[in-house]
């Protein structure tokens, strides 16, 4: 039995310890915003938090996370730092298909989380881990610039 916290609750699985956490999050949670692209840890569509690391969840056996802290879109969805995201996104048309914007949404609230003003060069280099071949990347970063001015003082608080 592996036990850790999932969105703010504990959990338990008894999945096998060789199991990706993508395949347990989508399949055993039915938490499935974290998307499958690559399966090789190159796309980010899996991205998600883990001990408030972004880590891409396809390459994370489920073993290795006894205890950990594991944060999904859906357990972000409900902050102010999503809120903010969500609606420079929106704003400045960095979504298109929407099946990378979980991941580009992690990227960018952990790169903010770090840097709150980055450059578009930070921003660009915090998001390179996240294929976009829909939207391009322009519209992303410019995405991310306006989140950062929008939530300026905000990205620090957890």
């Amino acid at each position: 039995m592996i036990e850790f916290t999932l969105n703010g609750k504990k959990v338990k699985t008894d999945a096998s310890p060789a199991a990706r956490l993508l395949d347990l999050l989508r399949e055993e949670f039915e938490l499935i915003g974290t998307k499958e692209g690559c399966g090789e840890g190159e796309c980010g569509a899996c991205s998600v938090f883990v001990n408030n690391l972004l880590q891409n969840s396809c390459l994370i056996p489920i073993g290795s996370l006894a205890g950990a802290d594991v944060r999904t879109i859906e357990g972000i969805l409900e902050t102010e730092q999503f809120k903010i995201l969500d609606e420079s996104y929106s704003t400045a048309g960095g979504v298109q298909c929407g099946y990378c914007i979980p991941g580009m949404i992690m990227a960018s609230a952990a790169l903010l989380s770090k840097n709150p003003h980055p450059t578009e060069t930070e921003i660009r280099e915090g998001i390179s881990g996240n294929l976009c071949r829909c939207t391009g990347y322009n519209m992303i970063v410019d995405a991310v610039n306006l989140a950062a001015k929008k939530g300026d003082g905000l990205w620090q608080k957890k």
